[in-house]
């Protein structure tokens, strides 16, 4: 039996970075139902970074049951 991949995708821009691991993901939606500009399933990439303040993010993420997203401060 073939273990499963432990993915691990990272999005950046000046002040962020967002990593994602689907593997983790129990999909509760509470990222892209509370912050829909930037976690957006429908598009590719599904997290844009530009679409909320680095605080709104950080605040999203938090709420992530599973972990599955977390971040990074850049250096400033």
């Amino acid at each position: 039996m073939e273990k499963s991949k432990e993915i691990k995708k990272e999005y950046s821009n000046e002040n962020l970075t967002v990593s994602w691991q689907p593997h983790k993901c129990i999909h509760s939606k509470k990222c892209w139902k509370g912050l829909l500009p930037v976690f957006n399933p429908r598009n590719k990439p599904w997290i844009n970074l530009e679409g909320a303040s680095t605080k709104e993010i950080i605040d999203q993420i938090e709420l992530c049951p599973s972990k599955a997203l977390s971040y990074t401060l850049n250096n400033l």
